[in-house]
């Protein structure tokens, strides 16, 4: 079948590791994945007219086949920067530097791209809202959107806050967190008492979620429907050879889209999408220097059976 195309809105930046600059943010990440997993993506995002990091940026996206038509230039602002702090053991903290240009998303600009591409998916996050413009710009984009709307919501320092985290919820058809952010939704709506399924049932309800997706790092993963019934699950997937879990969600994030757009059996692509993220927890970075590593992941995408709901 031809795949649903997938519109993916936020944040293009360059990471900054001790060793190097790797081109990342969670959106880039996953349109850079789905292009090389072969499902055609619209990425809209905004860099800086002319900077070293906005080539970075470019020059990543080509070499994974991803199209720039959705990419926006500033004029005024660079392009957005994050110095990742490494932890022993794979772990990380990041320093997100302020007023990017990926914080003022062009609203007539992004729908524009969105009304020429007319995408069937679309993938929106928090981090990219951290800013009125942008905020302002995504949020009009998922309001005015007819198709099904993931919501990835990291939380991140200077979005991570209970208002922002439901303006964003009652904008999605299904979200993905991971067990972390679960905990903190559950806390501030309430639930903090409760367990998992009992937690994914309230923020459900409240928020008229379809689906609930939730990745438990090395405890596996779950998708929860309505009243907090475990649709499906999966045990986590060990990576021996550990560089750092940078991109690892985002990773899961672009299987599990690209699974829905190809039309997949859910439960299956879920799996994948786990031992996907795994594989991207063995690279430095969130994606291989080389787009021809994503091959094999490909072809596994499209041997997955058909959905039962197609």
């Amino acid at each position: 079948m031809t795949p649903t195309s997938i519109a993916v809105l936020g944040e293009a930046l360059v990471d900054e590791f001790h060793d190097g600059q790797v081109a990342g943010g969670a959106p880039f990440n996953v349109a850079r994945s789905l292009a090389a997993l072969g499902v055609p993506a619209l990425f809209v995002s905004r860099i800086g007219a002319d900077d070293y990091n906005g080539r970075l940026v470019m020059q990543s996206a080509q070499r994974y086949g991803l199209a720039l038509h959705g990419l926006q230039r500033d004029p005024v602002r660079a392009t957005g920067r994050v110095s990742v702090n490494e932890r022993p053991g794979g772990g990380h903290d990041f320093v997100i530097h302020p007023d990017a240009a990926w914080d003022h998303l062009d609203a007539a600009a992004t729908r524009a791209a969105l009304a020429e591409a007319r995408p069937g998916l679309l993938y929106f996050g928090s981090l990219a809202q951290r800013h009125p413009v942008s905020r302002a710009t995504v949020r009009a984009a998922a309001k005015g959107f007819a198709g099904p709307r993931l919501l990835d919501l990291n939380l991140r320092p200077g979005t991570d806050t209970a208002e922002l985290a439901a303006e964003s919820l009652m904008l999605a058809d299904w979200v993905k967190v991971n067990d972390e952010e679960l905990a903190r939704l559950a806390g501030w709506f309430g639930h903090a008492a409760e367990g998992e399924a009992a937690q994914a049932a309230a923020l459900m309800d409240r928020f008229a979620l379809q689906r609930l997706v939730l990745t438990r790092g090395a405890e596996g993963w779950r998708l929860y429907g309505q009243g907090g019934v475990v649709l499906a699950e999966g045990a986590g997937q060990a990576q021996p050879q550990l560089v750092d879990t940078v991109g690892a969600g985002d990773a899961f994030t672009a299987l599990l889209l690209a699974g829905l757009a190809l039309g997949r059996d859910l439960p299956a692509t879920l799996a994948l999408a786990n031992r996907y993220a795994a594989f991207i927890c063995g690279l430095r970075g969130p994606l291989p220097a080389h787009p021809q590593a994503l091959a094999p992941w490909r072809d596994a995408l499209q041997a997955l059976p058909p959905s039962s709901a197609s």
